[in-house]
């Protein structure tokens, strides 16, 4: 069974636009787009992992893109069902391995810094973490 992030270590999880230039600051870099971004080597990215197991199902992803900005609580709920698949674990823990190990930064290739899939992902992981205490 895959060891669970203590709370102090999910506070070091950031977020940042694949785009913009790394840092030391962002510890681990974990790109959770499903598809890679366009225009970008895999040099440049420094990634340390892509989890693309955690990332909403291409259905999903047309979806969000397609729908009005009212969308965005409907897309919460059906990407927390899509988290809670058997797929999504091994990617999780992954996650949580290497929140473990210091801070990590969620990278995604979205141009709405508000509202992606990286910004959900960190609301839907931090509300399972305060609903497991």
């Amino acid at each position: 069974m895959a060891r669970k992030a203590s709370r102090t270590s999910w506070k070091t999880l950031r977020l940042k636009r694949v785009y913009e230039d790394p840092s030391p600051d962002d510890g681990q870099r974990v790109l959770v787009d499903r598809l890679w971004p366009r225009g970008l080597t895999k040099e440049r990215a420094e990634l340390t992992a892509w989890l693309r197991d955690i990332s909403p199902s291409d259905a999903l992803r047309r979806k969000v893109h397609a729908a009005p900005e009212g969308a965005w609580e409907g897309f919460l709920e059906e990407y927390r069902i899509e988290l809670n698949a058997d797929s999504a674990r091994a990617s999780i823990a992954e996650l949580a391995r290497l929140l473990e190990a210091g801070p990590v930064t969620l990278l995604y290739a979205a141009k709405d810094e508000h509202r992606n899939n990286a910004v959900a992902l960190k609301l839907l992981l931090e509300d399972r973490l305060l609903r497991a205490d």
